[in-house]
């Protein structure tokens, strides 16, 4: 009988705008994926629940977490926290899924020096003009926050050399499946699918 593999982690980055989240909607849809829930000290948009989008929580309710070692990394952005809690992502590795890490390039910078061996995905979308019309037509923040989320923008994608993959978010569809087919390929390296150990047992040469 085949050992379980473990699971990968996979931190999905990308610009405010980029459509990230949709693809992690997308992905998250095949049953090998797990969807790590971000804890956030924002206030919730009128589409979002507690539990399923975000744990949301007070600014001290955040720093009593950090102080207790349960976050696996947090960033301050825009003046609001955002991390991700520690236990669930080490329970679902365990259990063979691949936990799917949908945060902010300092948040995955941390996690790099923790996970080195997780898979890091920056999606950017194909041009900025495009990003900036996303933006725009999202209608849930003012002229003065798109400015600072390009600004920021701009900002992290001098840092995608830190990355290991870039998944150019023109069409949906194509994106995620882009990601889906590294996820896989991943899961075929030597280092990560050991069942080519079994052919060496007992050999001493």
């Amino acid at each position: 009988m085949m050992p379980k593999q473990k699971g990968i982690l996979v931190i999905i980055s990308g610009p405010s705008g980029s459509g990230k989240g949709t693809i992690v909607k997308e992905l998250i849809q095949k049953e090998r994926y797990a969807l790590s829930i971000s804890v956030t000290t924002r206030k919730p948009r009128f589409t979002e629940e507690e539990g399923i989008h975000y744990f949301f929580r007070t600014h001290e309710q955040f720093q009593e977490m950090i102080e207790q070692g349960e976050m696996l990394e947090y960033a301050d952005f825009c003046g609001n926290y955002y991390g991700t809690p520690k236990s669930y992502v080490e329970e679902q590795l365990q259990n063979g899924k691949d936990v799917i890490l949908e945060i902010e390039v300092q948040g995955a910078l941390q996690v790099k020096s923790l996970y080195a061996e997780s898979i890091f995905v920056f999606v950017i979308p194909p041009t900025l003009d495009e990003l900036r019309s996303r933006l725009t037509h999202r209608g849930t923040e003012d002229e003065c926050i798109i400015e600072k989320r390009i600004k920021r923008a701009l900002e992290e994608i001098k840092l995608i050399a830190q990355y290991d993959y870039v998944v150019t978010n023109d069409v949906i569809l194509k994106a995620v499946s882009d990601i889906h087919s590294i996820v896989r390929a991943e899961h075929l390296k030597p280092k990560r699918n050991e069942i080519w150990k079994e052919y060496t047992k007992g050999d001493d040469h």
